[in-house]
């Protein structure tokens, strides 16, 4: 049994039910539509919410406690999400197949990470878009959230790198205060990264 298999189990939803507001201000902001993938999406705050936007929503999780709990909410909330039990190591992604990929406080070790945002990079349909905030390397001293293991936490460069030929929407990389759950609680240091990839 994983970590976070054991920490969903929790009957209270530990990051809320609410989604995160930097996922709420730019997602309205872009008007997208589409197919959506949720990664590494835990209790399923965020996928439902992409869900009550019209989305079509899949999430992914390796806790199967957690994909229970988004099914659970997307059920009191009256949409459908899609859930899948995958890791990430072992993740198919496809090719040009989602209009929009998510990843909300996702932290993994860096040889996944990079995986994990090339895949993303050739996952997203041309014209479709990228979303995400995470904490960054900065961030251990804050601790209001995220892993206490700066192996885990980003660097701006990551995504600079990763998506150097997309459109950056926004990037920004400094304090924000959130209040989510019970684990993320506090002014935090962030990376936010919103970008479109080319239709060409």
């Amino acid at each position: 049994m994983n970590y976070w298999h054991k920490r969903f189990l929790a009957e209270n939803y530990v990051y809320g039910k609410e989604a995160n507001a930097f996922l709420t201000e730019f997602h309205h902001k872009l008007g997208i539509t589409g197919k959506a993938l949720a990664i590494a999406e835990g209790e399923g705050r965020n996928a439902v919410y992409l869900a009550e936007q019209g989305m079509d929503v899949t999430a992914w999780d390796y806790a199967q406690s957690g994909l229970d709990k988004t099914n659970a909410l997307a059920n009191e909330r009256g949409v459908e999400v899609a859930t899948k039990l995958v890791d990430l190591n072992e993740a198919a992604w496809g090719k040009e197949e989602w209009d929009e990929i998510i990843c909300v406080f996702g932290h993994f070790p860096l040889e996944l990470r990079t995986k994990t945002l090339t895949s993303i990079e050739e996952a997203v349909k041309p014209g479709g878009y990228f979303l995400t905030e995470v904490y960054s390397h900065y961030q251990l001293p804050y601790k209001s959230g995220g892993p206490p293991n700066i192996d885990l936490l980003y660097r701006p460069e990551e995504f600079l790198t990763t998506f150097a030929d997309w459109r950056i929407v926004h990037f920004f990389t400094g304090e924000v205060t959130r209040h989510e759950g019970e684990l993320h609680n506090g002014l935090s240091h962030v990376i936010q990264f919103v970008g479109q990839k080319p239709f060409a």
